[in-house]
């Protein structure tokens, strides 16, 4: 960091409080609770700075003191002035958005002045293809080092393409398994869109005992183990790294699991029938896959909206 990234003692508290809240109630590591804190620490110090200008006397941070217009103006900061990446910038904004929903909850301010701050647009590429070769290292060496919650979690990832979010928030009663079928209901995807998504065999002999494996009472169908409550995605996100940087696979994400399953999938289900599994409510999107697929020659396809 900047060596001018100094915070007044109050910013610090805060900070402090934020970060002590997210060790003891959630499934994050030291180093995504560090980011966490220094994604805070430049905006308090940008903003003690900045703003300081203005006063009669020191200003020290409070989110009762934050609202939209400044959030903003630190957006601009970032982009403008330190001429940061999208994605670093996307980072320390949801960082924020993060801490004033805490401090929302916690009565600290009224109003989460974040909410309606915009992300700034990342340029989009095509997906990146997972080879079957690096799938089965990948499931190779979740099986040897993985306990049987990160392998269940893992192979319904391949073989669901649920996004991160949407596998957090399933819970036991979302999967339903019958003798030669099943499925799994998305109760809250994006836009909060509820589908069903169906279970291949694979998935099924996998949930199956893996359901009788956990506690009674279990809400949560993978569970975060430090808290027994819901896995947020960072942490979700931490795990498949984990495994893809032990499995030498550096640069596999959560999401290439989603893209995995999309590409695998569009080479024998219809287009339509594919975009409902995946939750995609523009066919552009899942026509990412399918000019991916072998022998793709045909026309574009319109932007249609479910």
């Amino acid at each position: 960091m900047p060596k001018s990234v100094m915070v007044s003692t109050q910013a610090e508290k805060c900070i402090n409080e934020f970060i002590l809240s997210l060790s003891e109630n959630e499934d994050l590591n030291k180093k995504t609770l560090r980011e966490y804190a220094s994604d805070l620490r430049d905006f308090t110090s940008w903003f003690e700075e900045t703003w300081g200008i203005h006063s009669e006397g020191s200003l020290n941070f409070h989110p009762s003191e934050i609202t939209t217009p400044t959030i903003v103006q630190y957006r601009e900061y970032l982009q403008k002035i330190r001429c940061l990446k999208p994605a670093t910038i996307n980072r320390r904004l949801n960082t924020l958005k993060r801490y004033f929903d805490w401090a929302v909850r916690l009565d600290l301010v009224a109003i989460d002045f974040s909410k309606p701050v915009k992300l700034i647009p990342e340029e989009k590429t095509s997906p990146r293809q997972m080879t079957d070769k690096e799938e089965a290292i990948l499931i190779t060496t979740v099986e040897k080092h993985g306990n049987v919650r990160d392998r269940t979690l893992l192979l319904v990832m391949l073989h669901s393409g649920l996004r991160s979010m949407e596998v957090c928030d399933l819970t036991v009663k979302d999967v339903t398994i019958g003798k030669r079928s099943g499925h799994i209901t998305v109760r809250a995807g994006k836009r909060n869109k509820q589908r069903e998504v169906p279970l291949n065999s694979t998935a099924r002999a996998t949930l199956e005992p893996y359901l009788a494996f956990l506690p009674n009472g279990c809400e949560y169908l993978f569970p975060s183990e430090k808290t027994g409550g819901r896995l947020n995605e960072r942490g979700l996100r931490h795990i498949i790294e984990k495994y893809a940087r032990l499995a030498g696979l550096n640069g596999i994400s959560a999401h290439d699991l989603r893209h995995r399953f999309g590409y695998v999938m569009s080479e024998k289900t219809p287009l339509h029938r594919l975009a409902q599994i995946m939750g995609h409510d523009s066919l552009n999107t899942t026509m990412v896959y399918v000019r991916a697929s072998p022998g793709y020659n045909g026309p574009q396809c319109q932007d249609t909206i479910f």
